[in-house]
């Protein structure tokens, strides 16, 4: 196999956590059983990690050498091309992405059951998914906009790429005594959201995510291992974790399905239409600055966070707040220069506006979900993670309307004291 770093998609597991010793664990059952012999055959057997379940989150272990798994246990590309799919793969034009590859060798191989030398990490992947693409449409429109926007191009995205993939996986009849139908069918095209990656890693792939771990995963080229460090050392009966990445909320429950709760990087994003919801509609210059702000790529990615709104946010309501006579100075804005103490100040002000008006959405969109449960008992779970995102949004937003409210009386008092404004700004 040529050399390389390995990409590792994370499959986020019904039984996703390990436990340091023996007490109250999972490793009796069956499938972790076989997965525990397989993964020995292959060269991996590892005394330190017990798969358990957990009926909470323990605080973040950080530490040694968390796993090392041996090149032989990892499905990549490389693994699929010397299988059976290989000369259907190689000689197709043109040539199947790796995420197709990857994803027609797990559907054949799970069709395969017992006849399957994967059958033992097949077996403890999810039955069910929770991210959005996979949750009912009337459950989607309860999400924020921004990620409703991102699951309907996801969904777009899976249903084009099943669908150009039809003629491919028709010329894997000869492989199968059934209907190729039957066999790649739209419920395994939900396979197809996982991202674009080059490996997939039994075992590794039960360590559950903290946003407060700091890990070290690389693929050795010395040992052939694809390798998990942590930062320091981990003690017995806890939960090991580790780091998907610092992702917010809306990334980690459209990518992996879930919501981190107390997130540090947990922010709510601020639409366009809100952007401008409390800006003077007479402004002739409006569509110019949103031009502006659009050509700088200050129109995506506005945020409030724990501390505040963030600096881009601050930056574009600036620069729309600039008065007709400074409109000039907008390259400025841009540099984070201070214009005037009129445009501080109501820049200031529209940022209260905006998250009082966010808080507001949440508040409503909390009680909805709330009357949604009592109504759609079947749908309870999926409506149950959606709250938990907008309350996790809600305590953001109230976090940063605290600081917003310090930021505007630290403020009036400067202007009083020194004749002049501060400096207004979050990182």
């Amino acid at each position: 196999m040529k050399s390389l770093c390995y990409k590792i998609s994370i499959f986020r597991m019904a039984i996703s956590c390990f436990f340091l010793s023996q007490p109250v664990n999972e490793s009796y059952k069956s499938e972790f059983i076989e997965l525990k012999k397989w993964l020995k055959n292959r060269k991996f057997e590892d005394r330190n990690l017990t798969p358990a379940r957990f009926p909470g989150k323990s605080c973040a272990s950080e530490g040694q050498m968390i796993i090392s798994l041996p090149e032989s246990c990892l499905l990549t590309t490389e693994t699929v091309i010397r299988s059976y799919l290989g000369v259907y793969i190689t000689k197709w034009k043109p040539r199947p992405s790796p995420l197709l590859a990857l994803c027609t060798f797990l559907v054949s191989e799970r069709h395969a059951g017992d006849r399957s030398l994967w059958k033992p990490y097949l077996q403890i992947l999810p039955k069910t998914y929770t991210c959005p693409v996979c949750l009912e449409p009337e459950v989607v429109n309860l999400l924020p906009k921004a990620l409703k926007a991102k699951t309907e191009e996801q969904r777009a995205h899976v249903q084009k790429l099943f669908t150009s993939s039809r003629d491919f996986f028709s010329s894997l009849q000869p492989l199968f005594a059934e209907p190729i139908d039957s066999i790649f069918s739209s419920s395994t095209g939900l396979w197809f959201g996982e991202p674009d990656t080059c490996a997939l890693a039994p075992y590794l792939d039960l360590l559950n995510h903290s946003p407060h771990v700091q890990v070290n995963a690389a693929f050795n080229e010395k040992t052939r291992c694809y390798e998990i460090r942590t930062a320091s050392g981990c003690r017995k009966h806890e939960e090991v974790f580790i780091c998907y990445g610092p992702h917010d909320n809306q990334r980690l429950l459209l990518e992996y399905g879930f919501v981190s709760p107390c997130n540090p990087h947990a922010c709510v994003y601020v639409s366009r239409d809100t952007l401008v919801k409390y800006l003077p509609s007479t402004d002739k210059q409006m569509n110019k600055k949103i031009s502006i702000l659009k050509d700088h790529g200050f129109i995506e990615n506005l945020t409030f966070g724990w501390d505040g709104p963030s600096w881009r946010l601050l930056t574009a309501l600036k620069l729309l707040c600039l008065e007709a006579e400074k409109f000039t100075c907008w390259k400025k804005v841009l540099l984070g220069e201070v214009i005037s103490d009129a445009n501080e100040k109501t820049s200031l002000d529209v940022a209260q506006k905006i998250c009082h008006h966010l808080l507001e959405e949440s508040s409503a969109m909390l009680q909805r979900v709330s009357h949604m449960k009592d109504e759609k008992v079947s749908l309870v779970s999926q409506l149950a993670l959606v709250e938990t995102l907008w309350r996790e949004e809600l305590k953001v937003l109230q976090a940063s309307a605290e600081t917003l409210a310090s930021l505007h009386i630290t403020y009036l008092a400067s202007s009083k004291c020194l004749g002049s404004p501060p400096v207004v700004g979050v990182t």
